[in-house]
């Protein structure tokens, strides 16, 4: 069973991470523009389909929505599309950046 309450968080952080209003979700995914409040307000929940396209939206995985541990599943993805474009003594650099970074 879904947390309905987890979900209407979830999606309504990943919203405003991503800086967009209910409105132009609901209108970007071909909704009437109410569509995003009923669902953070619990009284709806989208289909799977519906879900699976909200991901897409996001450019995050089904799992990676529901990962309480990740905070920012947006910008990891972003991380993780523009590490793909590196070659290996860039990936390297990272790798050492995030490493010092993480001790702090």
């Amino acid at each position: 069973m879904i947390d309905e309450k987890f979900f209407s968080e979830r999606m309504t952080k990943l919203r405003i991470q991503k800086g967009v209003s209910e409105y132009k979700m609901s209108l970007d995914m071909g909704h009437s523009g109410s569509y995003i409040n009923s669902i953070a307000s619990g009284k709806a929940m989208p289909s799977m389909g519906e879900f699976l396209y909200m991901c897409e939206y996001f450019g995050i995985t089904p799992a990676e929505f529901f990962d309480e541990k990740i905070d920012a599943p947006i910008r990891i993805a972003g991380i993780n599309q523009i590490l793909r474009e590196l070659d290996e003594s860039d990936l390297d650099l990272i790798l050492t950046t995030a490493k010092r970074l993480a001790k702090k």
